[in-house]
């Protein structure tokens, strides 16, 4: 089946030879397009048509699930909340996707009550379940427990807590430089920091991620084979995922620029690429304008005609890409004083400074793809609580203002010193312990990966919580959580930028 792409476009990219995006077919095409909320995303895979019969869409497990069940091309290989309630209601809370281990606010739930899978539908969080760490720097308790799962002591003693997350999708993984948000299946056995191994640990990753999603997400009691994992992986690796199309700029890869699947899918990548913190292993300086896609754009004041024949003007369409263009100046360029971020400002490496004056691209440094090239957990201040009275740094509760935040369980850990007053104890409020419930340092407490920027458009809602409904949720965030000033115009740029990745 053809989903419709509208505008004007379908007819171009039919003839071309984009074909079917429904999970159910026999067969998707090398490159596959759909419909998102600013135009078409297209996933493209460099080893050819994909055989929907293969590891990636089986069910490994006990419940139904397959990897596809929440990786959807037309959700950019994540999920989505306004898929994800067609599904409920088409199948009454039946699909595999609603198991009350992880689907639900708690694996105790009744499967066919929408209640109890409130935060799926609503922000596309699947809850996962992780002990704390035996012998960790600090303790945590839970002080709000909407749900009454958010800390529970299992059958052998173990601490487990609820912490609720979007999935992370399942394609450009070769820009990886951390698996999971809190990089918990990127052990230090295997790390992505290194050109040398990063092929080879980047594999041993993803198979351990892929028996463990198997194991707890499907429920699986049988240990997936080699060649399984090994057909889910290659299948992964193949996949590039980029916005195609605007519905207002039109294709993102003419007259010039380089947007697109296919574009991504021959972008240059290695570990430290471009690293704001001088670690590029070819000792090449970093470079704030790391984002150079839609430069062509740049200043472009000749008008030109309706190439895509959607009934849109020279004009119309010139505006259209030189607000994109302007929006990746911004993003490269817009001077940004970065303070009170876990995982910078607290850094003895780099002197523990109070204010970094960086860009958008001092967090987002690999080029044309925007997350960071060697491993950098942050705390800007997503994970802290919006609830009256818990947040002590004004900044941080006016960014979580702007934001559509979930009824999450908020956590109070204390045992840990104040990383920016050394040596005085703190106790503080948080909805996710991020990497700190993986290594249990207060160090990592609430640190969590930048993802992949590529793609956006299809996936919201975004940050790991799902906290910002739209891209304009997100800019207003880091608007008020860093000061920017940012004027309606340049707002307007950096969401039709963020939109056209």
């Amino acid at each position: 089946m053809i989903k419709p792409l509208g505008w004007g476009f379908q007819a171009a990219l039919l003839a071309a030879a984009f074909v079917a995006t429904t999970a159910g077919a026999h067969d998707l095409g090398k490159s596959d397009v759909s419909d998102d909320a600013t135009g078409a995303i297209e996933t493209f895979n460099v080893n050819g048509h994909t055989n929907t019969k293969g590891a990636f869409f089986q069910s490994l497990g006990t419940n139904g699930r397959s990897c596809s069940t929440c990786h959807v091309p037309d959700q950019a290989m994540s999920i989505a909340p306004p898929q994800i309630r067609q599904r409920f209601e088409q199948t009454r809370g039946s699909d595999p996707l609603f198991n009350a281990v992880d689907g639900a606010n708690c694996a105790n739930a009744k499967t066919s009550s929408e209640s109890a899978h409130s935060l799926l539908l609503s922000h596309g969080l699947i809850r996962i379940a992780l002990a704390v760490p035996a012998g960790a720097q600090f303790t945590v308790t839970a002080v709000h427990d909407p749900y009454g799962c958010a800390l529970v002591t299992d059958s052998t003693g173990r601490l487990i807590l609820s912490t609720y997350r979007r999935p992370l999708p399942s394609t450009n993984l070769r820009f990886l430089s951390t698996m999971m948000w809190d990089g918990r299946e990127s052990p230090a056995t295997s790390p992505l920091n290194n050109r040398q191994t990063i092929a080879a640990n980047l594999h041993a990753d993803l198979m351990q991620q892929a028996k463990d999603a198997v194991s707890t997400h499907a429920q699986g009691t049988v240990v997936p084979t080699d060649a399984q994992l090994n057909d889910i992986i290659n299948f992964e690796m193949g996949l590039s995922t980029a916005q195609v199309y605007d519905r207002f700029a039109g294709s993102l890869d003419a007259r010039g620029a380089l947007g697109g699947a296919r574009n991504l899918a021959g972008e240059e990548y290695y570990p430290g690429i471009n690293d704001v913190l001088g670690a590029d292993p070819n000792g090449i300086a970093f470079d704030e304008s790391s984002m150079t896609l839609f430069a062509a754009w740049e200043g472009d004041g000749n008008s030109y005609r309706d190439e895509d024949n959607d009934g849109r003007g020279p004009f119309d369409r010139r505006a259209a890409r030189s607000d994109i263009a302007a929006g990746e100046v911004l993003f490269n360029t817009l001077p940004i004083d970065i303070s009170a971020v876990r995982g910078l400002n607290d850094s003895a490496a780099l002197g523990s400074p109070a204010v970094i004056k960086g860009t958008c691209t001092t967090c987002h440094d690999a080029p044309n793809v925007g997350d960071h090239s060697l491993p950098l957990p942050l705390d800007i201040g997503i994970a802290h609580t919006p609830r009256a009275g818990l947040e002590n740094d004004p900044n941080i509760e006016k960014g979580i203002a702007e934001l559509n935040e979930p009824d999450l369980p908020v956590f109070l850990v204390s045992g840990c010193p104040t990383p920016f007053s050394a040596g005085q104890a703190v106790s503080f409020y948080t909805t996710d312990l991020g990497k700190g419930m993986i290594s249990g340092l207060c160090s990592d407490l609430n640190r969590v990966k930048g993802p992949i920027l590529r793609g956006l458009s299809a996936r919201a809602p975004y940050f790991h919580n799902g906290a910002a409904a739209t891209l304009l949720q997100a800019v207003n965030f880091y608007n008020q959580r860093f000061s920017m000033n940012l004027t309606q115009e340049q707002k307007r740029q950096l969401v039709a930028f963020l939109n056209a990745l």
